[in-house]
């Protein structure tokens, strides 16, 4: 169930492993998606899939501002090429994947599970019976069962793709971070922080956008398009066209799914979101195979096998004991940073930045083992400033905030 990039992702393995897949979708899944999707170049190496980028940087920086250096130099460079997806080329990639399957464009309305069968009952009266079903239609799924912990963080983000007065980041540049934050009040301070991500495209088009990491409520896109317009004008750039504007709004820590329910998730609907980052696509391309093939040899293994077997064999790969020990720790970060004010964000990210790039590097994809992971928190932890591993240990109240 689904057509964005996770249920096209999963199809494509599933129908690679010679699995019969029926896709219901409520559009097409050529349908182009609206959002960019960012990735460290060496992810997608790794994969062989570094031709669907459409853009790749080499020049990579950050700035955290007042005063805040790394090795001495206000923009932290990261000497690590990061790219955008051709979203097109992306799509179409894994739609030939998928062998020409044809979706059945309806809605879901219920998913009865009947013993050794799932019967999907779709708004048009349409019933489809799978032995598996599996919901990869986003975090937004009713159909995907998880306990209750309190608000969700959500990560927001509006930007604009256009043509601008003077370049507002410089030429071949990315920015994955600019917290500077010269253009807030003092009253502004106290709020939610939020930063700029920023690349040059070429040709005189920039891509601008002002992201929040995480917040409950989140921020909205008005406060969001509020502060990208100071954030330009204290540097004297004005928009001059807007070619397209961007509204981004997920989930952050959302909890993991109950891994003995009979439908399987993907994508989203799974929790698969970096609680740290909250990249996905990623771990969309490294996992799906990994979970096609063993859905493919317990039904090899065992044809008969009742769906809320086979769900588990699916879980058991989606999130395996390690999996959910590394999203532990990540929402345990999330959670620390969230308490912390603009100064001390800024200075919590600019010294992990000072962590060597393969640590960084992995932590943010998501691929180090468990104990790595330990061993990278425990040195962001040594390396920190006292104030800041304070934090780290107790969060910060809103008596520390400055």
């Amino acid at each position: 169930m689904g057509a964005g990039p996770a249920a096209l992702c999963i199809v494509a393995e599933l129908v690679q492993q010679g699995l019969d897949v029926t896709a219901i979708a409520s559009h097409t899944p050529d349908k182009p998606w609206p959002n960019t999707y960012g990735i460290w170049a060496e992810e997608l190496e790794l994969l062989g899939m570094a031709d669907l980028l459409g853009h790749r940087w080499e020049n990579t920086v950050s700035y955290f501002g007042n005063g805040i250096t790394v090795e001495g130099r206000e923009a932290v460079e990261h000497n690590f090429d990061y790219g955008l997806f051709d979203q097109e080329a992306l799509q179409k990639a894994l739609l030939k994947r998928c062998n020409d399957l044809d979706w059945n464009l309806d809605t879901v309305k219920e998913i009865q599970v009947l013993g050794d069968e799932t019967e999907v009952i779709c708004i048009s009266g349409n019933r489809y019976k799978a032995r598996l079903a599996i919901d990869a239609s986003g975090h937004r799924s009713h159909f995907i069962k998880r306990p209750y912990h309190g608000p969700v963080a959500q990560q927001a983000a509006y930007g604009v793709v256009g043509r601008f007065s003077c370049p507002p980041v410089n030429k071949g540049q990315f920015v994955l971070m600019d917290f500077r934050p010269d253009h807030l009040n003092e009253s502004e301070r106290k709020q939610p922080p939020s930063f700029l991500y920023a690349m040059d495209f070429g040709e005189d088009i920039y891509f601008v956008e002002e992201t929040s990491l995480a917040c409950s409520p989140p921020m909205t896109f008005d406060q969001l398009k509020e502060r990208l317009n100071a954030r330009l004008s204290k540097r004297g750039v004005e928009i001059n066209e807007i070619i397209h504007e961007e509204h981004c709004l997920f989930p952050m820590n959302l909890p993991l799914p109950y891994r003995n329910q009979p439908v399987l998730a993907f994508g989203g609907a799974a929790s698969m979101v970096h609680p740290a980052s909250g990249y996905m696509v990623g771990a969309l391309l490294r996992r799906a195979p990994t979970l096609a093939k063993q859905l493919a040899i317990a039904l090899a293994k065992e044809p008969s096998l009742d769906s809320e077997s086979l769900a588990r064999e699916g879980w058991n790969v989606l999130w395996s004991p390690e999996l959910v020990q590394r999203h532990r720790l990540y929402q345990f970060g999330l959670r620390r940073l969230m308490s912390f004010d603009e100064k001390r964000l800024r200075a919590f990210f600019a010294t992990f930045f000072c962590l060597p790039r393969k640590d960084w590097s992995g932590f943010l994809a998501n691929t180090l083992p468990l104990h790595k992971l330990i061993v990278v928190m425990m040195k962001l932890f040594w390396i920190s400033p006292w104030e800041i591993r304070m934090g780290m240990i107790f969060g910060m109240t809103t008596s520390t905030q400055e």
